[in-house]
């Protein structure tokens, strides 16, 4: 999804919001890479739509938190053999 970079971040943050994803999974949507979703939603959308950047930061804030977890159950399923 190359070109206009508002619109793309518009969608990947409405993306993110509606399905509740991580950055990694609307990277791998878009086929951009993560660094393109994080300047997109972190530097750009900022700018021209707040409150949709504030929507989309709550739930990036949510997976932040929640990393941990899935790094763990992600570990467990490795050595489990899955």
């Amino acid at each position: 999804m190359k070109g206009n970079m508002e619109e793309r971040a518009v969608r990947l943050a409405q993306y993110i919001i509606e399905n509740r994803t991580t950055v990694r999974a609307a990277a791998t949507k878009f086929g951009v890479s993560k660094s393109t979703v994080h300047k997109d939603l972190s530097e750009r959308l900022p700018t021209f739509n707040r409150p949709l950047y504030l929507q989309a930061k709550a739930v990036l804030e949510e997976n932040k938190a929640q990393r941990h977890i899935r790094g763990g159950i992600a570990t467990r399923q490795k050595y489990k053999g899955r």
